[in-house]
This record gives C-alpha cells, sequence and structure tokens, in this order.
C-alpha cells in the first residue's frame, strides 16, 4: 500500500495535473481533498485535452474510483459540467466517482459576494478568481455552510431562507441585486437531484482501502504559498493547502501518507496579487514572452518570474516532499542564460522565506546566479542522458538546493513527454 501526496512547490499552476495523471495508472485511488473550482488543472491524453476543476485529474485511469473529499467545496453546475463532458469523451465516471456528503456547497450569494468584496477593497483587491471560495470558506468555519447532506433534513428550505436574507442584507449594501429564494431553492435542488447517484459517505471506503492496502493518491489543489497559514498572507486562498489537509479533507490518518511528490515548474508563476520575489516586469522581453501563460481557471494572464529556489526549498521542508517532479524544462530552451534566485537578502541580511511576511517579501533583494542555456529542443527526450548538459545541470541545481531527489522532469505537455529516473 502506498498513500501519495502530490503538492505545488510554488504559487499553484505547477503542471499537477499532468503528473496525477501519469501517476494515476499505479493506483486504486484518486483524490481532491482541498479547494475548489478556483484551481484548474490541464490534463492532455488520448482522450483529448482538458481542464479539471473538481474531478481529480486521475480519473482517466480506467482502474481508479475518484473521491472528492469533505474538504472541497463544490459549485454543483462546474461539477455537472465536467461529469457530462467526461463521459461524452468516453472516460465514464459512473460508478467509480463519488462524492463526500460533507462537503459545502457554493451558492449564487457566495460568487456575487466574492466580486462584491473584490470590488470594495479597490486596489488592496486580493485578486481572487472571483469564484466564491473565500465566502464559502467563512460560511463553513461560522456555522452557516451549507452541505450536501442538509438537503435531506426536514430544515433544509429554513436554513437557505434564512441564509439568502442574511446574505441579501449585504449583498445590496455592497450595491448588487437581492437574490430570490425560489428561484435558488429550485436550481440548487435540481443540482442535487442530478448529484445525488454520486453522494456516498467515504469514510468508509477510505478505511477498507486502506484494511485492503489499496494504492492512494492525493492530488492538492492550488500551491504551497497559497496556504491560508504558509502563505503569502493575506493574498493566498481559503484552505490549507499542505498534504496534512489530506487527513481532514479525506478522512485520511496523517501516518498513512508516506509519499510526498513535489511538483516544481522550471520558472515561476503567480496569478492575482501577492508578492513575486523574481518577477520579471519587462513584458516586451523575450524571457517574459517564453515564460508567458493563461491561467486555466480564469484565463487571466500570469505573472512569470525566473525559479526561486528558496520557494522550493522551503515547500520541501514544510511538507516533508520525498521527491520532486520538475514540469516545463523545454520552455528554457532557447535562452543563453538563464538566472535562478538562490535566496534573499533584507536591509543587508540574509533571511528565509519564513522570516517575512507577504508585505516583506515585496521588499527583499534577490540573490541571483546566472547559468549557462541550451539552445536544443529537449522536448523528444525521453532519459536524462537526452538532455543538453545545461539542462542537466540545471536539474542537478535544484536538486542540491532542495535537497531531494527529482525523479521525473517534464518536458512537454503530453503525458508521454516524461523523463523518470
Amino acid at each position: 500500500m502506498t498513500v501519495t501526496s502530490v503538492i505545488g512547490t510554488q504559487w499553484g499552476d505547477e503542471g499537477k495535473g499532468k503528473v496525477v495523471d501519469f501517476l494515476a495508472g499505479q493506483m486504486d485511488y484518486v483524490a481532491r481533498f482541498n479547494g475548489g473550482n478556483n484551481a484548474g488543472h490541464t490534463v492532455i491524453n488520448e482522450y483529448g485535452t482538458f481542464k479539471i476543476h473538481l474531478v481529480p485529474s486521475g480519473i482517466f485511469a480506467q482502474n481508479t474510483v475518484g473521491l472528492i473529499g469533505g474538504g472541497v467545496v463544490i459549485d454543483p453546475e462546474v461539477l455537472l459540467a465536467e461529469i457530462d463532458l467526461l463521459n461524452k469523451a468516453g472516460v465514464g465516471v459512473e460508478g467509480r466517482l463519488w462524492l463526500s456528503p460533507r462537503s459545502h456547497l457554493i451558492m449564487p450569494y457566495h460568487k456575487m459576494l466574492d466580486g462584491l468584496y473584490e470590488e470594495a477593497k479597490g486596489a488592496g483587491a486580493t485578486g481572487t478568481t472571483r469564484r466564491g471560495i473565500g465566502p464559502v470558506f467563512a460560511d463553513k468555519v461560522s456555522y452557516n455552510g451549507i452541505r450536501w447532506t442538509d438537503f435531506a433534513s426536514e430544515m433544509f428550505e429554513s436554513r437557505l431562507k434564512v441564509q439568502i436574507e442574511l446574505k441579501n442584507k449585504i449583498i445590496v449594501a455592497l450595491g448588487g441585486e437581492a437574490l430570490k429564494y425560489e428561484k435558488v431553492r429550485d436550481t440548487y435542488g435540481e443540482y442535487y437531484d442530478r448529484l445525488r447517484p454520486y453522494i456516498r459517505e467515504l469514510f468508509g471506503i477510505v478505511q477498507d482501502g486502506l484494511k485492503e492496502n489499496k494504492n492512494f493518491l492525493l492530488e492538492q489543489a492550488m500551491g504551497t504559498f497559497l496556504d491560508t497559514d504558509w502563505g503569502t498572507y493575506p493574498f493566498v486562498t481559503a484552505s490549507t493547502t499542505i498534504p496534512s489537509a489530506a487527513s481532514a479533507g479525506l478522512g485520511i490518518p496523517p501516518r498513512y501518507i508516506t509519499n510526498v511528490v513535489g511538483v516544481t515548474k522550471a520558472y515561476t508563476t503567480r496569478v492575482g496579487g501577492g508578492p513575486l520575489p523574481t518577477e520579471i516586469h519587462d513584458t516586451d522581453s523575450e524571457v517574459y514572452k517564453k515564460f508567458a501563460e493563461t491561467a486555466a481557471t480564469t484565463g487571466r494572464t500570469r505573472r512569470v518570474g525566473w525559479l526561486d529556489l528558496e520557494i522550493v526549498r522551503t515547500a520541501v521542508q514544510l511538507s516533508g516532499i520525498s521527491e520532486l517532479c520538475l514540469t516545463k524544462l523545454d520552455i528554457l530552451s532557447g535562452l543563453d542564460e538563464i538566472k535562478v534566485g538562490t535566496g534573499y537578502k533584507l536591509n543587508g541580511n540574509s533571511v528565509r522565506y519564513a522570516d517575512v511576511d507577504a508585505y516583506g517579501l515585496d521588499e527583499v533583494e534577490i540573490d541571483y546566479k546566472t547559468v549557462k542555456g541550451w539552445k536544443e529542443d529537449i522536448s523528444k527526450a525521453r532519459s536524462f542522458d537526452d538532455l543538453p548538459k545545461q539542462a542537466q545541470a540545471y536539474v542537478k541545481m535544484i536538486e542540491d538546493a532542495a535537497e531531494a531527489p527529482v525523479k521525473w522532469i517534464g518536458v512537454g505537455p503530453e503525458r508521454e513527454a516524461t523523463i523518470r529516473r
């Protein structure tokens, strides 16, 4: 039995979807345990190209059962659309995708409030995806949330009515339009009816799987430095993103999580507000254009920067990462020189990530190391020896700094464009 957690070592968008997709073939269960549809994982395989937000990315492996834990917040419209998309593509999820009745629902007022709060903050906005993630987690911890299990309660309609009355007061005060109770009730009642065949308590499934020595793959949403406690607060997400979140979000004991795979992009990107120490600000530069990406969830242009080894090193230490997967190494091809951030200084003194807050991180000076690049196209490389010497040196530099081995190297978006070491 193995329980493997896959986590991003940066600010999300590291390529976890691809990693989960190629690891899933060895697994019995693939699971989501945190976040919501504010994170999108792109998967390219024999079924096509998919941007998955709620269904575990490992569902494409036909030997697996997908689990969506109670730690995941659900936009039912998005989940239903993904299920329909996967079924039409021939993936087939009936009977092998289960949704915890403990998961909280993203309601229309959550999405409205998310946008209204951002507008009210003005220049100080967090840069959320406006998917309702923050407001639904706020309701969860303030005892105002609505879960799937509530639909079976006689108190459901009265609880929903109270929540809409409360939220409408805030919505109207912020300049929004009040919601109609009947419309929300009827719409979500239809969602519940359609998703009811997938709703099942996961505790017994997980416990039986552990007893039977089954293999689990736990898929993180977002990245380490969007964590509510260890991230660049307040420019973070609303849930815990480190491996310990799987214990609460899925119901799997911590002692069983013995393998943690950290996914690191060969450069750094970030969506929304918050510090990005190695950010490249020259939007006309060759490097900026090479690194430029569009977010899978929002379509927003990602901010880009050089690889930040202090961030990766901290993520390895924080989450007990046992091995790394380096993605998008092929994007660096063609550069004569590559800069790498190796550490921080503040007021002339060396500091670690944990020594400063988000605002202090904006003030640090970066210690850069410049290494030689390579011209070769490496997208067809399938062994470490196929890589140019400079690319091999880049990988080894990351291993030395992070004190963790790089076991997989992504050299293209497709599943097969992966070097296994």
